[in-house]
């Protein structure tokens, strides 16, 4: 019976998908979230053979021994793979894969290898922002052809049922990740003989919904800062980003700060596929967060929800315990310290439009259906080849029950090189979801004074 439900599921929106208009949802429909639909829009029950759980809320409470900005205990140490997912037995698998595990698997079947543990259904959100949710979920509608939302409101899931790719896209883009984020990672591109150099930087995120509620900041999506802050070559580099809601109305704004030069410099190639802040080429600007800004380029296309074996709870690759050598091998990350799942996830495929470029013709989305971040991401170049598999390793950030990435990895498959991005376990702090930004923090003109 539960086949059969999930069947109709991927069936009514791969339907609803070609409909080139949608109405809101209705109260019927709203009236769901938080009954057999979780409050996000995620199927309340578990799977037909009970290897996903039902949802029971999450974790909602912060976990002994947690450190608020400095570090997380693991929620379920004595968690032990259930199973070992490998070049051998991969053909056993192949049908919970998606076609970057698969890659990795074959290109690299002496040395790569996916943990399976029990699934863990611990993402969980706080309840006013269930509320808001709830109460935009019959609001929200796509305009100027799905480019941007009407009606957004504080809502971070605008369309909770989504029937169209752009819906299902735009729930990842402005998915709750708390009001405000300040954290210390790095970058680190690692060759194909395992050598690194990372890049730290500060990132530093304020959120629509810790913004004052005025006209100017009516469009007003985040305010995001980076501060390179080693090596000492690159530290310095400070570059701020108004995203927007609707970028059709008002594109994306950015300006840079360059210590060499001394100048803050308008900065509006920081988007699509222009390279990222010290990452030598090694992601796109629109990599970062696994993917952000416009959506304008690429055709989308929901093709339904699936069970896939996914990165989850990466509590283990976030200890303190790890250092960066311990993490960063050569080809991939240390396969010992990856925790893998089986969790449904919508399948979201976004095609170049003709008249369009994008170093990336095809890239297919993986998005956890209990807290709409991207969990795996595959890049087709203009051969129709994948080239680049992004994975983001999620974990529940009990100290603001915020679902969060502790790193986001991008593995090329053309030249055996990979970037991290996220890693902090050298650092000295993690990250902090309660920092309060002064009043005009984020401004071109105070991009000075942070470098110094």
């Amino acid at each position: 019976m539960a086949n059969k439900a999930l069947r109709f599921v991927v069936a009514a929106a791969c339907l609803l998908a070609a409909s080139p208009a949608l109405a809101r949802i209705s109260d019927q429909d709203a009236a769901r979230l938080g009954a057999d639909l979780t409050p996000v829009g995620a199927i309340k029950a578990g799977n037909a053979d009970g290897s996903i759980p039902a949802w029971d809320g999450g974790i909602t409470a912060m976990l002994p021994g947690t450190i608020p900005g400095i570090s997380e205990p693991n929620p379920y140490p004595g968690d032990k793979p259930l199973f070992r997912i490998n070049a051998a037995n991969l053909a056993q698998y192949r049908d919970r894969l998606t076609p970057g595990a698969v890659a990795m698997l074959e290109r690299y079947p002496e040395t790569y290898y996916m943990n399976i543990y029990p699934t863990r259904r611990s993402a969980a959100l706080p309840a006013e922002v269930y509320a808001r949710i709830k109460a935009q979920a019959t609001r929200a509608e796509l305009v100027d052809d799905g480019n941007g939302i009407d009606n957004l409101g504080l809502s971070t899931v605008p369309f909770p049922m989504p029937r169209t790719g752009q819906e299902a896209i735009w729930n990842h883009l402005v998915r709750y990740r708390g009001n405000t984020l300040n954290r210390i990672m790095t970058q680190s591109v690692v060759q194909g003989d395992g050598s690194f150099l990372p890049v730290v930087i500060n990132d530093l995120f304020a959120f629509k919904s810790s913004l004052p509620d005025t006209a100017e900041n009516a469009n007003n999506l985040f305010f995001a800062i980076q501060n390179v802050l080693a090596p000492q070559r690159l530290a310095g580099t400070v570059l701020l980003v108004v995203d927007k809601i609707n970028v059709v109305k008002e594109p994306r704004q950015s300006w840079v700060y360059n210590s060499g030069q001394r100048r803050v410099l308008r900065a509006p190639e920081v988007a699509y596929d222009n390279p990222g802040t010290a990452a030598d080429g090694a992601r796109t600007t629109d990599n970062y967060d696994m993917f952000n800004g416009a959506i304008d380029r690429y055709d989308w296309k929901l093709v339904g929800r699936k069970e896939f074996y996914v990165p989850y709870n990466a509590n283990l690759l976030d200890s303190r315990g790890n250092t960066y050598k311990d993490i960063l091998k050569p080809a991939h990350m240390n396969p010992d310290l990856l925790r893998f799942e089986l969790h449904r996830v919508w399948v979201v495929e976004a095609t170049l439009k003709p008249d369009l470029r994008h170093v990336y013709a095809r890239r297919v989305f993986y998005l956890d259906e209990d807290s709409w971040s991207a969990l795996a991401v595959d890049h087709y170049d203009g051969r129709g080849a994948l080239w680049r598999v992004a994975e983001g390793h999620l974990m529940q950030f009990s100290q603001a029950t915020v679902p969060f990435y502790t790193t986001e990895v991008l593995y090329d498959l053309h030249d055996d090189r990979y970037l991290t991005l996220g890693l902090n376990n050298e650092e000295k702090s993690d990250i902090d979801f309660t920092w309060q930004p002064e009043e005009g923090y984020f401004t071109p003109s105070n991009l000075r004074r942070i470098a110094k």
